[in-house]
């Protein structure tokens, strides 16, 4: 029996691998010093929960095959030094994923934006079509009870993160994947923190892109000006698939996809989440399905959570919930709803929540990326501001950063909700974009307004 130890094992795709290498069979323990919902129950419901927060060495035995090491922990975490001690093997988690699916057709998912939607399509289609693949996504899907799959299948999608991969490694996550077919679905500066400078980002995707071999594919979104330059400048042996939205329709407030075999009704809707979809086509007809497979399954596609989330509707008005947090996201999604629904009001509340969103430098990338709401309003908790030690933005600065002389703030969330359930929401649309929870904000009053 393999047997790991997790170094910071409460995040979101790394306590899922845990759970999945449990399910393998395989015998897994854990340390962190902090663990939240829903990982700790999660967690505990596996018998795999730290009885204990905290770091110790003393868990770090020889007979462990290796150690998974999270980007939470510090590169002077003591289990980890105890772990290079004993020269215990230490993966994070893309080396561990790349480590167990070698001998699979790697397809990886990467952009600023749009790739968690692009592979949960792709899930959902493989499996309502019922071919056996592997994965590796950032949200949770429904039908899907983890976001991390590792078995013998043939197949792996991986969500492939631009972000850092570990304390030990300073490179994008995406680069250990060694992709065999890679997407790439837009290219919008992100990450300040670790790319202050964006011609060192965008390098990232074209480093990516050339790592494509000649017997693979790199699929990327035309309608990107970024990307189509990188693609279209790179010399590679694979073969190159550019692909724009799917032509559509819309009809009283739905979707509906144009193809060969006529109208093909959609839950999904809005300019990027059409490119999104055309991307999956792509991937999937690449691996073998065919399109008329392809349009049978994703009419019942709901989406990702959190990823331009229904979450409460009276059929007339729309209470929805985002990710959106990079200004392209941001702009992607309220250009979406309003959209999708010209006739209502929107009302669109934004959380600055990252490192970039939250830093005065960057601010100038949001301009104008909530003028399709009809209210715009922007929360912010001073205590997150602190914690990254950056500086507290007021109303007029945030107005002027995004164009909107009527911007609101707010910095507390209890007047925040209180706010939004003063509003009348007759033939008005209320989006909630954030990579947070606005301090754990019920929405449970503010979907009643929706019934």
């Amino acid at each position: 029996m393999k047997k790991y130890h997790f170094i910071a094992i409460g995040g979101a795709v790394m306590h899922n691998l845990a759970l999945a290498l449990v399910k393998k069979g395989y015998q897994v323990t854990g340390s962190d010093d902090e663990i939240y919902e829903p990982s700790r129950t999660r967690l505990d419901n596996a018998g795999i929960l730290p009885q204990t927060y905290g770091w110790f060495p003393e868990k770090i035995t020889e007979d462990l095959d290796g150690i998974i090491l999270g980007m939470h922990a510090r590169i002077d975490n003591p289990e980890l030094q105890r772990a290079q001690e004993l020269n215990i093997p230490v993966y994070s988690f893309p080396e561990f994923i790349f480590n167990q699916s070698q001998k699979k057709t790697r397809v990886v998912i990467a952009g600023s934006h749009g790739k968690t939607s692009i592979t949960s399509i792709i899930l959902h289609v493989l499996k309502d079509q019922g071919v056996d693949f592997d994965y590796l996504v950032g949200a949770q899907i429904e039908g899907f009870d983890l976001m991390v799959r590792l078995s013998d299948a043939p197949t792996i999608i991986i969500e492939g993160d631009e972000y850092l991969t570990s304390p030990l490694d300073r490179r994008p996550k995406f680069f250990h994947y060694q992709h065999d077919i890679a997407l790439i679905s837009g290219i919008a500066w992100d990450h300040f923190n670790v790319f202050p400078d964006f011609s060192v980002y965008k390098d990232q995707f074209a480093q990516l892109m050339k790592m494509t071999p000649a017997s693979g594919a790199l699929i990327y979104c035309a309608a990107d000006p970024l990307v189509k330059e990188l693609a279209e400048s790179i010399n590679l042996s694979a073969q190159k698939i550019p692909y724009h939205a799917h032509p559509s329709k819309i009809e009283q407030g739905k979707t509906s996809l144009s193809t060969p075999e006529g109208e093909v009704p959609i839950y999904l809707f809005g300019e990027h989440n059409l490119q999104n979809l055309q991307g999956a086509l792509h991937v999937c007809t690449s691996l073998g399905l065919n399109p008329s497979q392809f349009y049978e399954s994703i009419r019942t596609f709901k989406g990702a959570a959190k990823r331009m989330e229904r979450i409460k509707t009276n059929g007339k008005t729309h209470l929805f919930r985002d990710f959106a947090h990079a200004p392209s996201k941001l702009k992607a999604t309220a250009d979406a709803v309003k959209t999708q629904f010209p006739e209502s009001k929107l009302i669109a509340v934004q959380e600055l929540h990252t490192y970039s969103s939250l830093n005065k430098d960057f601010l100038p990338n949001y301009k104008g990326t909530m003028n399709q709401a009809d209210e715009a309003i922007i929360y912010l908790n001073p205590h997150a501001v602190a914690l990254k030690k950056l500086e507290l933005m007021d109303e007029d600065t945030l107005r002027k950063g995004f164009d909107r002389a009527d911007l609101k703030l707010f910095t507390e969330s209890d007047q925040l909700k209180k706010y939004l359930l003063s509003k009348s929401y007759e033939n008005t649309n209320l989006l909630l974009m954030s990579s947070g929870n606005y301090d754990n904000m019920d929405l449970e009053e503010i979907k009643a307004k929706f019934d």
